[in-house]
């Protein structure tokens, strides 16, 4: 840095305001540091101002930066053709002063939005993330609309340009909230700016809403389209967010198809991503390709036995398929950034556009006032023949001649429109006689008078504004709304689990002597497939037990009794306990689960005496409830060595619960004595309708109670049909017809149109579990009724070929008999269905039901006979008193 001279410090020090340097430093060096602190103080506001208010914030006025100005008003002065775009950046220079890489690549982004330039060349790909050609080689012009809604140079306040040579417009005059549907970023000194861009027609829509009073919403919309979750949008302000999600569907079991990608990524950033979560085995996919072109396709080939359906979900939760976006809507407004709601940019601009229109109208009025002026005073002027009065020919100077005219036309001036000026009577004097000698009497009575009438026009929309403004939104919306459809389509996210979802790549070990658990501890027990995001579960013999993530070896403590993968807010694994407690002896019951609890804590199943010890435990993963034999030791006066329970008989209770009592002797075994079944009851299952998803939570349809093998039945609208399961993880078509409990047994009854073949065909069928059908045949023919009634019966307009109409009642189970699903069925009727309507079914004949026999009593329980149970009994007495017991059954000695 150079210093100032000596001489120079003084005025320096006085011009940055600088604190008073004492007259004690005489160092030269020090007085320049509080020169700079000075400089640093005085300049940095400035520049930040200069950032804000100039190049990274922009402008509610106009919904521009001063880049993006200057390009489009320098297009506008050009020729309406396609032209370079490299001279639109050089013309543009002459108004930009930070040269032309900034104007080009300012150009291409407007370019690429596809709103305001007509494009030719190679632009670049916003899907893929490529660049534009040179600016050589790529042409542009404006399109109509923006010549419309952007530019009107009379009302335009003009400022000279950087270096004084040009003028360029302070703000365009933008007629349309321009700002909202491009949509702007930018970084500036302490401060940012993140508006979306939203839909043009909703825009429009919008703000005719908004004229009119009423309410009114708006939303983002991509021109990479997309999935939008807006439940947190917030009207745009900051402390808002969006969740985008790229759209995947299934091709087939072992191929997904990635066709819209999320705001702001490309399919490069986006396969980068899903590769990283491969690599870290969150996802497991074989092959990766990228197909797009006009349109996104990532085709994503998964690897052997991987479910297409989780994978999606995983994609969502570990990959950029699913993306959180804050806006922050900042704009300058009156010189000053504020932050606004995306509902404010839009009525800002609403009573803008209606200011700029009423400008407009006022100078077209002003405009037509003159022209009517003018007409008058021309056709006074000839019909007066004063152009041949002796005094006019004979003025010595312009202004006896001005005079003259004024005097002839005393009496009808106060009749014209405005007061007329002597400018205005010299216009008389240009007038040629090849145009007096032309002039039609008739012709400027008709001028004159449509004159009139578009000046009662234009103060009838000066004075009715508003509802000028609203049929200018109208007219847009009906010139230009269908050009711009919806891309991004809205809908609510559900949440997505990441240990529900990620890929089990890692086996867990367990050496239940030593006390470790891990990864890495292979010649050890296996317990289960888990990932490394997963938690794990640790019972020990002392019933404590703790939550530890999973790890390649880690100690957990001696005498493990239980190890598994541990699944947060699961409340149907259920724990069924039997322990001593080490202060008082008593044995106690007990059944629980964990739902919630901290990693890395230890908890205890009993009440935390020392000497305490678990005598049984078993892990219910739906609620089952065994029963156990338990063996007491002997003791003088105990009756009863064995007995049974049932833990079905327990309540489930919280973990912190100490049971009940089971026994105060002391027991010598817990055995299991009969496997149970779930207390619990099945799964209860809604289908959200909103999400396409189905939940446990009471939310949308109630699909019915599922055990462990039961299915959901899936129709289509296209006539295809399946089976799944009931997990959470299943994803869904948006054109179900028809969702619920599968029931193998139910006949359906369809009546479709075979367009091909152009007959009506009733069949009546049994859907098959785990396959895939079509039940129109092909998806080309047409459904007309589908019934799940055991007996339908229809009613059935018929038409003949002389175009006679008649009804008959159709009864299906009399007609067709049931058949397979690929069967195409009976024809309806020779001649053609105009109308099916489905009406009461016949009702289901009463048989008398056979007496059913009883059925014989087996002495058994789960397969095992009385009397080897209580042989077994006996043996257990014998091995815990070592005495021998009576045999009855011997014969007694002979005498």
């Amino acid at each position: 840095m150079t210093f100032p001279p000596d001489q120079d410090i003084d005025r320096v020090e006085d011009e940055l305001y600088v604190d008073e340097i004492s007259p004690a430093v005489e160092s030269k060096d020090i007085k320049h540091n509080y020169i700079l602190t000075g400089m640093y103080k005085s300049w940095f506001l400035s520049y930040a101002s200069y950032v804000i208010l100039e190049r990274a914030v922009p402008h509610i006025t106009d919904g521009l930066k001063p880049v993006q100005r200057r390009i489009l008003y320098t297009m506008s002065r050009m020729d309406d053709r396609l032209i370079k775009v490299a001279n639109i950046v050089g013309y543009t220079m002459q108004l930009h002063p930070h040269g032309d890489a900034s104007i080009g690549d300012a150009l291409v982004q407007i370019g690429q939005k596809d709103l305001l330039i007509d494009c030719q060349g190679n632009w670049g790909n916003i899907l893929t993330g490529d660049g534009a050609a040179a600016a050589r080689y790529i042409e542009a012009r404006l399109l109509p609309f923006a010549k419309k809604v952007l530019f009107s140079h009379k009302i335009t306040e003009y400022k000279p340009s950087y270096d004084g040579a040009n003028m360029e417009p302070v703000h365009l005059p933008v007629k349309f909230p321009l700002l909202l549907a491009q949509g702007a970023e930018g970084i500036a000194v302490g401060l940012s700016s993140k508006i979306l861009p939203h839909n043009v027609k909703e825009l429009l829509e919008a703000a005719v809403a908004y004229l009119q009073g009423e309410t009114f919403e708006l939303y983002p919309d991509f021109s990479t389209g997309g999935l939008i979750d807006v439940s947190r949008y917030n009207d745009g302000e900051r402390g808002g967010a969006i969740k985008v999600r790229a759209n995947i569907i299934k091709k087939d079991n072992r191929t997904l198809v990635i066709d819209e990608i999320p705001f702001s990524r490309t399919t490069s950033s986006l396969i980068e991503s899903i590769l990283k979560a491969n690599e870290k085995g969150k996802i497991k996919i074989k092959k990766i390709d990228d197909k797009t072109a006009e349109k996104a396709n990532i085709e994503i080939q998964l690897a052997p036995g991987s479910s297409p359906d989780k994978t999606i979900d995983a994609l969502y939760a570990f990959t950029d398929c699913e993306i959180s976006i804050s806006p922050n809507c900042c704009v300058i407004r009156d010189d000053k950034p504020e932050f606004l709601s995306v509902s404010d940019v839009l009525k800002d601009n609403c009573e803008r556009t209606m200011d700029y229109l009423r400008r407009e109208l006022e100078i077209q009025l002003q405009e037509v006032q003159e022209r009517h002026l003018s007409v008058s005073l021309e056709q006074l002027f000839i019909k007066m023949r004063i152009y041949k009065d002796p005094e006019f020919e004979q003025a010595k100077d312009l202004t006896m001649a001005l005079g003259h005219i004024r005097s002839r036309l005393q009496d009808v001036l106060d009749t014209l429109i405005r007061e007329v000026n002597d400018e205005d009577l010299k216009m008389l004097l240009e007038i040629r006689m090849a145009r007096i000698l032309r002039f039609n009497e008739e012709k400027s009575a008709q001028l004159i008078k449509s004159l009139e009438a578009e000046i009662k026009k234009i103060n009838t929309h000066l004075k009715n504004i508003r509802k000028y403004t609203i049929r200018w939104y109208q007219d847009l919306l009906d010139e230009y709304g269908h050009l711009y459809p919806r891309r991004s389509r809205i809908q609510s996210f559900d949440s997505i689990e990441a240990v529900k979802v990620v890929e089990m790549n890692e086996k867990l070990y367990v050496n239940k002597q030593e006390g470790f658990i891990g990864t890495s501890l292979r010649k050890d027990e296996f317990v289960c497939n888990v990932s490394s995001i997963d938690d794990v579960i640790v019972f020990l013999k002392d019933g404590t037990y703790t939550i530890v993530k999973v790890a390649e070896k880690s100690f957990v403590g001696k005498d493990i009794i239980h190890v598994a993968r541990f699944v947060r807010n699961d409340n149907r694994t259920i724990y069924n306990v039997i322990y001593k407690d080490g202060k008082s002896g008593i044995n106690y019951i007990k059944r629980f689960n964990v739902t919630s609890v901290n990693r890395d804590k230890t908890y205890d199943l009993t009440m935390g005496n020392t000497g305490s010890r678990v005598l049984y435990f078993s892990a219910n993963p739906n609620g089952e409830a065994e029963t156990v034999k338990v063996v007491l030791k002997p003791k003088a006066k105990q009756k009863q060595l064995v007995f049974e329970k049932d833990f079905s008989e327990i309540l489930i209770k919280g973990r912190g619960s100490k049971g009940n009592i089971l026994t105060k002797g002391e027991i010598y075994k817990v055995s299991l004595k009969q496997k149970g079944t779930s207390t619990l009851g099945g799964r209860m299952v809604w289908f959200d309708s909103v999400i396409n998803r189905i939940n446990y939570d009471e939310r949308g349809e109630f699909l019915g109670e599922f055990l462990g093998e039961d299915r959901i039945l899936v129709i289509l609208q296209n006539g295809e049909c399946y089976t799944t399961s009931f997990a959470e993880t299943n994803h869904y078509e948006r054109d179900i017809l028809i969702i619920e409990k599968y029931d193998p047994d139910k006949v359906w009854t369809l009546i479709y149109h075979d367009k091909e073949g152009k007959e009506w065909y009733i069949k009546r069928f049994t859907i098959e579990e785990n396959r895939r059908e079509n039940m129109l045949m092909s998806p080309n023919n047409e459904l007309l009724v589908l019934s799940d009634e055991m007996f339908p019966q229809f009613e059935v307009l018929l038409r003949s070929e002389k175009g006679n109409e008649s009804v008959v009642t159709l009864d299906a189970d009399e007609f067709v008999g049931t058949r397979s699903i690929k069967v195409r069925g009976k024809r309806v009727s020779n001649h053609a269905v105009i109308e099916v309507k489905e009406i009461d079914p016949k009702p289901v004949p009463v048989t008398e039901s056979e007496d059913n026999d009883e059925a014989t009593n087996t002495e058994s329980i789960d397969g095992v006979s009385l009397e080897e149970d209580i042989e077994e009994t006996f043996k257990l007495i014998e091995e815990v008193t070592g005495q021998q017991r009576l045999n009855f059954n011997a014969q007694e000695p002979e005498e």
